[in-house]
């Protein structure tokens, strides 16, 4: 207390001064319009800046939280998309009926390889979020690849970049059918095989998945023809194929469930026998 008061008896001019400065810019607002005017709007002014400054520190802060809620409302609405071409095919069923062949959820990348030749993804979903074995993986560009392997909180994605994958993709101007494969150059392109030389496509027509497997739905987008040529035999054209996605910069995902994925292997391996 004695420090304060030997503070202001040290300094009572500088503070007698700042008072009587205050006390005569207070008189002068108050009994001139064009200068109170001039206070206010410079008054706003500094507190806007300071209220916009707060708010966008707070929105930095806030950030993860908004990603989250955009990726959950995305999941909401591919959930739907997903299903509107079963579910437009009967308008007999009722509402509750219609969305019932897919299921989606969202992940999160860990870890992402895409410089070797068998690549693979780990992200932060596994049995115990229902996350199961060859369920199909996607971005909202198009498709990553297929779960290869899970533990009760992680799963292992084989990525599109892979020698070993496989997927049924279809040309989605003219419908022809073929595997998308890797040749471990490139990763931001794939190779379509099995496409006869009679098909009627073109450099910049869009691959999707064909929908002939019960891991991805027909219509995922996956890249366009970026080159094209025939083979050795000239019967089969081989075919370069852009990805839409950019492996290297993968951050949250969805994964597909197919719901009648058991009636569908069930069929399939009773004709087998």
């Amino acid at each position: 207390m004695q420090q304060i008061v030997n503070f202001l008896i040290r300094n009572k001019t500088f503070i007698t001064f700042l008072l009587l400065f205050c006390f005569s810019l207070f008189l002068t607002f108050q009994s001139h319009t064009y200068q109170k005017a001039k206070f206010i709007n410079s008054a706003n002014w500094v507190s806007g800046k300071v209220y916009n400054g707060s708010n966008n520190i707070s929105d930095y802060f806030h950030l993860k939280k908004y990603n989250e809620q955009l990726v959950e409302e995305n999941l909401r609405l591919r959930k739907t998309l997903l299903n509107i071409p079963e579910a437009a095919i009967d308008t007999t069923q009722s509402k509750d009926s219609l969305l019932t062949d897919y299921n989606l959820y969202s992940a999160s990348i860990i870890k992402n390889s895409f410089t070797k030749k068998r690549n693979y993804l780990l992200i932060n979903k596994g049995s115990s979020d229902s996350i199961k074995q060859d369920m199909g993986v996607i971005t909202s560009r198009g498709i990553v690849g297929i779960i290869e392997n899970t533990s009760n909180k992680f799963a292992n994605v084989q990525s599109v970049l892979n020698s070993l994958s496989e997927i049924n993709v279809s040309i989605k101007s003219t419908n022809n059918f073929g595997s998308l494969k890797w040749n471990g150059n490139n990763y931001n392109t794939v190779q379509l095989v099995d496409i006869l030389r009679s098909a009627e496509i073109k450099k910049g027509d869009t691959i999707i998945t064909g929908g002939m497997s019960s891991i991805f739905p027909k219509g995922i987008p996956v890249g366009t023809i970026k080159n094209l040529s025939l083979d050795a035999s000239k019967n089969y054209y081989l075919i370069d194929v852009e990805l839409f996605n950019d492996m290297t910069t993968l951050d949250h995902v969805y994964i597909i469930e197919n719901l009648n994925k058991e009636e569908i292997l069930t069929l399939e391996n009773s004709i087998d026998e």
